[in-house]
């Protein structure tokens, strides 16, 4: 996948849990894999910006969600939606380390570079 773009937007959090593991897992697979992932965090998902909350969360036969979360940072791009942050008073102050906080012009133009691949969870 070298030269590939994934762009990935994760809109569940711990309310629906297989969903959201799913998209962490896409991620992370996909910086294993060699390609630029751009993992977007947005409405319930958007607490998993935050310190500690991705050590929280379980889901049986799943890797820890922090683990994939590390991985993404480590190979890739996290961020967490302007609107999302501000609905949950998020600031720029209160992101995990590696976190950055982008607006919808960000992630169209993320979604419509070339060899790009978007994907909603």
């Amino acid at each position: 996948m070298p030269g590939r773009r994934l762009v990935i937007k994760v809109t569940a959090g711990a309310e629906a849990p297989e969903r959201c593991a799913q998209a962490f897992t896409v991620a992370a697979t996909g910086v294993a894999s060699g390609a630029e992932v751009s993992l977007w965090l947005t409405g319930e998902a958007s607490w998993f910006a935050l310190p500690g909350r991705a050590e929280t969360f379980e889901l049986a036969h799943s890797p820890p969600l922090v683990d994939l979360l590390d991985a993404v940072l480590a190979g890739g791009q996290v961020t967490l939606c302007t609107q999302c942050a501000a609905r949950r008073e998020i600031g720029a102050d209160d992101l995990r380390a590696g976190i950055r906080i982008a607006g919808a012009q960000t992630f169209v133009e993320e979604v419509l570079a070339e060899d790009a691949q978007a994907l909603v969870y």
